[in-house]
């Protein structure tokens, strides 16, 4: 953005933080949307921006939540000229997000960057109010229609921010059953699927928008001990990082690390904020830079960075915005 184009990507990497990647940029005027800061990474993304002069409009599902969880957020945001105002959102019902996007709508004041952060991890199958899969309904179509809806406030210049996962090389999406009809429900292939449309949602939007100079970019943020593992089976990740330090061993590579709050928010911030928007426009980006193409017979725990070609296909980008559009009943 606007005085930060002169950092290159090559100065962060894994273990940066946000305070890293914001160190000598200065928000004030800028305006920022970013979903789920009631916990975890929104909070901290929305606390590094609203410290550097932003104004951030933080959505939550609870809102009483949200407030606890951001009195260090309105702090650090009043001693430096930032501010934090929240609004109700529910990414598991539609009604729910239309309200918030008619909401910003109606006050009409633009946004230069929507960080889609919220989401849910491994849920046991279930369906969101309107009947889509949980997972699927909540990390995709809610936000889906969300940053569509307010597209038009998002300023010349702007970004979208989806929060993916190393979690999408799980599954490519399945657009001939997204609510597991036919298919025998897995909590991870489900997230895998909803981790992977996050991205080709950002493909797309991306090729629609970028020629009124808006660019769209999916982020991995690492992996960090927040609410969002709160469905996981016990041992579950413990054996997923067991098998990824044997794989990063025989490489001869270090061992896996947990990454703090603040190194996972750094990603997110230094593609909404930091970035050139010509590098990671289109792009799925993790430990602040853009992310290489994995092999599809590369395990999920035999390695440690990259995205899977089918998570950035243009065609399959394209069906899923089709797909998407007829089961919200809506056309963007």
């Amino acid at each position: 953005m606007a005085n930060a184009s002169a950092v290159t990507s090559t100065t962060f990497g894994a273990t940066s933080t946000t305070d890293d990647v914001l160190s000598g940029v200065k928000l004030n005027g800028k305006r920022f949307l970013v979903t789920g800061v009631s916990a975890g990474l929104g909070v901290e993304t929305a606390r590094s921006l609203a410290a550097h002069g932003a104004h951030v409009v933080g959505a939550a599902r609870d809102l009483k939540k949200a407030e606890e969880a951001t009195s260090q957020v309105r702090k650090e945001a009043a001693a430096n000229g930032g501010k934090l105002e929240l609004i109700a959102l529910d990414l598991a019902g539609l009604k729910s997000v239309r309200a918030c996007a008619d909401a910003l709508l109606a006050k009409g004041e633009p946004f230069d960057v929507v960080i889609a952060n919220a989401g849910v991890m491994a849920t046991p199958f279930g369906h969101t109010g309107d009947g889509f899969e949980t997972q699927f309904g909540t990390n995709h179509l809610g936000h889906f229609v969300l940053v569509n809806r307010v597209a038009r406030l998002i300023r010349k210049g702007g970004r979208v921010i989806n929060l993916s996962s190393a979690g999408h090389r799980y599954s490519n999406v399945n657009l001939e059953d997204p609510n597991f009809q036919r298919t025998a429900y897995d909590p991870w292939v489900a997230y895998g699927r909803s981790k992977t449309a996050n991205i080709l949602f950002a493909v797309a939007f991306d090729k629609r928008h970028r020629g009124r100079g808006v660019r769209a970019a999916a982020v991995h943020p690492g992996v960090i001990h927040t609410e969002l593992a709160r469905h996981v089976e016990p041992g579950r990740i413990e054996n997923l990082i067991k098998q990824m330090n044997e794989q990063l061993a025989a490489e001869g590579k270090g061992p896996f690390q947990w990454k703090s709050i603040p190194q996972g928010a750094a990603t997110s911030v230094w593609a909404g904020a930091v970035a050139p928007a010509e590098e990671i426009g289109g792009q799925y980006c993790e430990n602040c830079h853009v992310g290489n193409i994995v092999s599809d017979d590369v395990t999920i725990s035999g390695v440690s960075e990259g995205v899977r070609g089918y998570a950035l296909d243009p065609k399959t980008a394209e069906a899923l915005w089709k797909k998407s559009e007829e089961m919200v009943g809506e056309k963007f």
